[in-house]
């Protein structure tokens, strides 16, 4: 659990329930974005919930999510998305169980950096709320900055998912998804990291729940080609090598790492 938790909910916990979604938002020295991306979170149709995890931060990342709306759970250090999701995910279980919920939120895990566009995120709860899946995968449209990468990464997660579970993913790196609580419970726990997406996909097909993806009009702040963006692509790629391996699927994927960390 998070050292420390702050704020309230977005909505009304002293009568009945008035939405069926939290909105999770994994954070790290996202001052310039975060506000702008919970306040457009709390505008989504049955969204009564936003929860930053603010992951080590070293900016405004908590003080701003806060007065923008978010309850805040905070990490002192720096622990992956990983675990920024499973914290999330927690205090929203503990809302949940305080409010006398007969029903749990579905789970709706957003990055910090979509600013606006979060208010277009709607369309991922719905085949969740109707019961036609049990995870939602946002395919995202081309951005409006092209990304520094060529894709390595984004072709090894989606050839690895597809050889251990035969499901093909558009963008299997993304990181907008709708779950309900019983599909995040059997995934966990997480893959580790920026392994966490491709490690969801594999675990839920795997299991046997439904998963669809949904073309969403998002768009985020795309990894430039500086040093800074070329370490973070190796770091994700290693996750998402480790996940596979974790899994049985690393194939022929070069420098693919066994064990968890």
């Amino acid at each position: 659990m998070a050292e420390h938790t702050t704020g309230t909910p977005t909505g009304d916990t002293t009568g009945a329930p008035t939405g069926d979604t939290a909105v999770v938002i994994p954070a790290h020295d996202e001052a310039q974005r975060i506000s702008a991306t919970v306040e457009a979170a709390r505008s989504v149709a049955g969204v009564d919930l936003v929860v930053v995890v603010d992951d080590g931060s070293t900016d405004d990342t908590v003080a701003l999510a806060r007065a923008a709306g978010a309850v805040v759970a905070r990490h002192g250090r720096n622990r992956g998305k990983a675990a920024a999701m499973e914290t999330g995910a927690a205090v929203v279980g503990a809302l949940d169980t305080t409010e006398g919920r007969v029903h749990p939120r579905f789970l709706l895990f957003l990055d910090a950096d979509l600013e606006g566009t979060a208010a277009a995120t709607g369309p991922l709860i719905e085949p969740v709320r109707s019961g036609h899946a049990a995870m939602t995968i946002a395919v995202l449209p081309p951005q409006r900055r092209a990304g520094g990468g060529h894709g390595f990464v984004v072709r090894a997660a989606r050839d690895g998912i597809e050889r251990a579970s035969g499901f093909t993913a558009t963008q299997p790196l993304s990181g907008q998804r709708c779950l309900t609580r019983e599909a995040f419970e059997t995934a966990l726990p997480l893959a580790a990291g920026f392994g966490v997406e491709t490690g969801l996909t594999i675990d839920l097909v795997r299991t046997g729940f439904v998963v669809e993806e949904v073309e969403v009009d998002l768009h985020h702040r795309v990894t430039g080609k500086d040093f800074a963006a070329q370490r973070h692509r190796a770091r994700q790629y290693a996750h998402v090598a480790r996940a596979l391996a974790e899994r049985g699927a690393a194939g022929a994927l070069p420098g693919a790492v066994r064990g968890r960390g």
